[in-house]
């Protein structure tokens, strides 16, 4: 809604119109970004140059929505060198503090950051552009201030500040933002654990001969790098050490593979010649067993073969000579051998017996 605006007439801050009646200025402050198609814009470029008076809000009237005629202009700084995911974490924190905020970040200049924290790896200008391309960035505010003063607050309409709860030390003052918490303008966010830019600097200090040995093998120089003719070489041929383990190492994955797969059909085969293995015995066993049809065929031959070599036995009514059964006739030439002649006349006896045998038969 509309907000009456101060003036200068009489020392009151209301402007009046030519008739004398007070004029309802709407504010024209910027509004949040709807797209992200687009860097976030710098404050130098499009500066908030709204004439309605800006009231001083409280922590619980932003969170409710209040004003509702403009958003809620949070501020947050830093020096974002090696901008990663913690400092876009802080952000959007910041951002999300109140239902409808508008995130300007202020970025600290180079000679600011290396007077009063040290040498950075990315300089102002690589800092201000990796800020712009932050979706949480509404307005980027280059050559920031270290320590906040009333002038800049004013100037860019800043109704809170956005850092972490814990006290900042630096440039004589035990906490920077000591005079924004009293003022009541101060919103704490949360810093994300393990991850920082001086915990990324300590990995490439730590690991530094493998980061040289790295640049070296993508084409960078000693002298870029600084390494001296020996390290050059040692790290050279330690690349080419690497390479030879490399090659090692994939040798003997495709070996392994190579076992892997005649393994693999190894199985296979066996599992197969199993399979016909009982296939062979069971037909085998089939045909030659106890029971098998080869035994049957030969019990049924063996019976043919039997039945053609056995006499057929005579009919019972076939006519038979009358002799006495308990008598058989014994051939001529048979010489009863039980009892042998004791004498030449006895032999001569048994011959004349036999031959009156024969003629009776006769």
């Amino acid at each position: 809604m509309p907000v009456r605006a101060a003036g200068a007439e009489s020392g009151t801050g209301i402007p009046r119109s030519p008739s004398g009646a007070m004029e309802e200025l709407e504010h024209t402050c910027p509004q949040p970004r709807l797209t992200l198609t687009a860097p976030a814009p710098f404050a130098d470029e499009t500066s908030c140059q709204c004439q309605a008076p800006h009231e001083k809000l409280t922590i619980a009237q932003a969170r409710l929505g209040t004003p509702a005629d403009r958003p809620v202009r949070v501020y947050a700084d830093g020096i974002f060198d090696l901008f990663h995911a913690g400092h876009a974490r802080a952000l959007m924190q910041a951002k999300t503090l109140f239902p409808n905020s508008y995130l300007l970040v202020g970025v600290c200049s180079d000679d600011l950051t290396h007077k009063f924290k040290g040498f950075t790896v990315m300089n102002e200008t690589e800092r201000y552009e990796a800020l712009r391309h932050c979706r949480y960035v509404d307005e980027v505010i280059r050559d920031a201030p270290w320590t906040l003063t009333p002038e800049f607050l004013e100037k860019h309409k800043i109704d809170f500040v956005a850092h972490d709860d814990i006290p900042y030390s630096s440039a004589g003052s035990d906490d920077v933002y000591k005079h924004i918490k009293e003022a009541g303008m101060f919103v704490p966010t949360q810093r994300t654990e393990g991850i920082s830019t001086s915990d990324i600097i300590t990995r490439i200090v730590r690991d530094y001969d493998v980061y040289a040995r790295r640049n070296l093998q993508r084409g960078y120089t000693a002298k870029e790098l600084n390494v001296s003719f020996i390290n050059e070489k040692k790290y050279r041929f330690q690349n080419q050490v690497d390479k030879m383990k490399e090659k090692v190492k994939n040798v003997e994955e495709k070996s392994k593979e190579f076992v892997y797969k005649v393994e693999e059909k190894s199985h296979d085969l066996i599992q197969k010649w199993e399979e016909k293995s009982r296939e062979f015995i069971g037909n085998f066993l089939e045909l030659f067993g106890p029971d098998g049809a080869w035994k049957q065929m030969f019990q049924e031959r063996s019976g043919r073969m039997l039945q053609a070599f056995s006499p057929r036995q005579s009919p019972n009514s076939s006519p038979t000579r009358g002799r006495s059964p308990s008598r058989s006739p014994s051939p001529p030439w048979v010489i009863n051998k039980t009892s042998p002649p004791s004498s030449p006349k006895a032999a001569s006896a048994s011959l004349s017996s036999m031959s009156e045998g024969d003629e009776d038969e006769k």
